[in-house]
């Protein structure tokens, strides 16, 4: 039997007897073992104690990507695991609870929450959630504002900047999200014939709208404001009638809030724009309605619990000046809507695309839902200095 001084990629035989030696389960019953994730970076496994009932998730980092072979900084793992750590700390509610840490196989043990259904999923099947704009928006609010300089101490603030530092997977944001969806520099967008002269048009010929990008990458790329989940889509939602938990932050690190705000926002728009015109059953208006509420409801709530978050942990003298407040909390609200236009047209125009757009049959649809999208990121990107309430985002 190994004793896991070295690493190596596990499978279902060999993540039982690793969760075996490391004693998880207190005993040696008989475990099953499903291979239960589908990434592109990371093998994701549920044990289940047979003897018992309870399990556990186990997520490990191996070397390579699945489906490029690009080999991968293993360190990502142990930035996620202890991202989840400190988020559990700010909300505790929200994020699974972490057992073990092995540096060694970057592996992650992790609470097995099966109860809580991915939120994607959830939306497509037009399933309406009343507390889902209070719990991510005090998600949001709980776990962003106390990583910033303005609560923080400032000297652990930078310790943790150097700390998260996440060169690997921050280069495939700034190229996937930021770069190659208006310019197509390295020939990876995947756009269907029927839109290519619109995406032409645009996207890549809107100067602009470049400038309006490059802003926004810029401030990805140096603002270290806060530590961020660095890519919260629908998918790292799961949630049911108790509440929500966020998973896979792999992509944490020190970069502007408004990008996770951002990133929550526009995946809404994705289900909002696919059910309009996609939904047959007789509940489409109230769900409609729901999510353009929701939607709203995230901007608005966000904005009046940033401020009493604020008010409770800033004690910095020159940061307690209600001008200063409000103008860093406008510099974010700003960010938020912008990244929600860029998460958007990525989505829509790179190879990294979401179960909202790959899953039309209908290639008449398709061409429509796609334009809608891609005019809705435009304009979130372009007006995100003029928009101040949750209705004007439509």
């Amino acid at each position: 039997m190994t004793n896991y001084s070295e690493h190596f990629k596990l499978d279902t035989t060999s993540a039982k007897e690793y969760i075996k030696f490391l004693k998880i389960f207190g005993n040696e019953d008989e475990l099953e073992c499903d291979e239960i994730g589908d990434g592109n970076i990371n093998y994701i496994f549920r044990i289940k104690n047979m003897t018992t009932g309870k399990s556990v998730v186990l997520k490990q980092a191996d070397k390579f990507l699945r489906s490029s072979g690009r080999t991968l900084d293993l360190n990502r793992n142990r930035i996620e695991a202890e991202i989840l750590q400190l988020q559990s700390q700010y909300s505790p509610n929200s994020i699974p609870k972490i057992y073990h840490y092995d540096d060694v196989m970057c592996a992650i043990i992790m609470e097995d929450i099966s109860e809580y259904k991915n939120l994607r999923l959830e939306l497509m099947k037009g399933k309406i959630f009343p507390n889902f704009a209070n719990e991510i928006s005090s998600f949001l609010v709980d776990t962003l504002l106390p990583t910033t300089d303005l609560v923080l101490d400032r000297g652990e603030k930078k310790e943790r900047v150097q700390r998260f530092i996440n060169k690997e997977l921050c280069d495939i944001s700034e190229c996937l999200v930021f770069t190659e969806p208006y310019t197509n520099d390295r020939n990876r967008n995947i756009i269907i014939d029927e839109n290519k002269e619109y995406v032409e048009k645009y996207l890549y010929s809107d100067l602009d709208l470049h400038l309006e990008v490059g802003k926004l990458k810029n401030n990805f790329m140096n603002n270290a404001q806060a530590l961020i989940h660095g890519d919260l889509h629908s998918g790292s939602i799961f949630i049911n009638e108790k509440g929500i938990k966020v998973i896979d932050p792999e992509f944490a690190f020190y970069g502007p809030m408004g990008y996770d705000i951002g990133n929550v926002i526009g995946n809404l728009f994705f289900a909002l724009v696919n059910r309009k015109h996609l939904m047959l059953s007789e509940n489409k208006d109230e769900f409609i309605n729901w999510l353009k509420d929701t939607i709203k409801n995230i901007f608005d709530m966000l904005k009046e619990k940033f401020i009493k978050k604020y008010d409770l942990l800033v004690k910095d003298s020159i940061y307690i000046n209600p001008k200063f407040k409000n103008w860093y909390l406008n510099t974010i609200l700003s960010d938020s809507i912008g990244m929600a236009g860029l998460e958007i047209i990525r989505r829509v125009v790179g190879d990294s695309k979401v179960l909202e757009i790959t899953a039309i049959e209908n290639i008449e649809k398709r061409v429509v839902i796609e334009r809608e999208l891609i005019e809705i990121g435009i304009r979130l990107i372009k007006n995100r200095e003029i928009i101040k309430e949750g209705k004007d985002l439509f």
